[in-house]
Parts: C-alpha cells; structure tokens; sequence
C-alpha cells in the first residue's frame, strides 16, 4: 500500500492508517484524522473520576515537551469503565482544563468496547491487540502511539504511566 503513483485513489492507501477516520471533537465539530499527518499521537481513552485520572498531568506534560517536535496527545472520553466519565461533553472538558490544564485536543465522549464502539477504537484494537492477543479495552487510560505515517506502533496498559512512554516517543520522534 505504499505505492502513491498517479492515479491511486488516496483513501485506498490510507486505509490501513488511522487516516481514514473523522470523530467528533469535545466541542462537537466533526473533523478529519488527516489533519494530523506527519505527527506522532498517542491516543488515550480518558475518564474523570478514575483512579487513574492523574495521568491527565502527565499526558499535559508529555503534550507540552514534545508538541513542537509534532506530538500531539489524543483524549477520547469513555464512560464504559465504572462509569467513571459520566459529565457531559462540556462538563468533560471544563474538569480538564481546570483541574489539570489540558491544552491538547479532547473528543467526545466514546464507547471503545462493543455494539457502539467508535470505529476509530476498533482499528485501534486491531492494530495493536493486548495481552494475549485481547482486541478489548480494559480500562480507562490505555494508550496507543501512533506515528507519523498513521500506523499504529503500540499498545500501552492503563497502569503505564505517561513518563514511561517518554523515551518511546523521543525514539519514534527522531526516527520519523
């Protein structure tokens, strides 16, 4: 698929990229994953009121050290884990900006797992399973890291904490 001769259609050979999705931004505008080509994200499934919701510091950390080499972090409300993302869209983000001054892009609220899973979530999955070869989402905060061509390089576990990607962002940084 990495053939780009006149003539291909270019969503042919973006299909096995996350290119090919548009969702729905917190502010409800829906918009193109295409317009992060050529960056590296990490896409996380994020709640409120979790135990892990400290990690949004980290992520805003990570955000904020690398967004000038085209990082950008992803965060994909999820209300499917004890329900422990239950504002709405605005509630959502307003707890972001205040409680840990998230400055990267936050979506709307999602499922990642079942009958109404974003479809996005469910390349995601197929991309990158989890241990033993799970396509489903454990729990809130797993992350993926994605690169620069869209190809989904791995799967991190909720518990992973942000500053233990740090040196697998840097590699992906300066190698792409």
């Amino acid at each position: 698929m990495a053939d780009k001769s006149p003539g291909i259609d270019r969503e042919i050979l973006m299909s096995d990229t996350i290119y090919q999705f548009s969702v729905k931004t917190i502010k409800g505008e829906q918009i193109s994953l295409q317009q992060y080509q050529q960056q590296v994200l990490l896409i996380v499934n994020t709640a409120s009121d979790c135990g892990f919701t400290g990690q949004y510091a980290g992520l805003e950390s990570l955000y904020q050290k690398f967004k000038t080499q085209q990082l950008v972090v992803l965060g994909f409300p999820c209300n499917q884990f004890g329900a422990q993302e239950k504002g709405s869209d605005r509630e959502i983000s307003e707890f972001c900006q205040t409680n840990y001054g998230v400055s990267f892009p936050l979506f709307s609220k999602i499922e990642v797992n079942g009958d109404k899973t974003e479809p996005l979530y469910e390349f995601l999955k197929q991309q990158a399973p989890g241990l033993l070869g799970s396509q489903k989402i454990k729990w809130n905060f797993t992350k993926f890291l994605v690169d620069r061509q869209g190809k989904v390089l791995k799967r991190y576990a909720s518990a992973t904490k942000p500053k233990a990607i740090e040196d697998d962002i840097e590699k992906f940084l300066e190698s792409s």
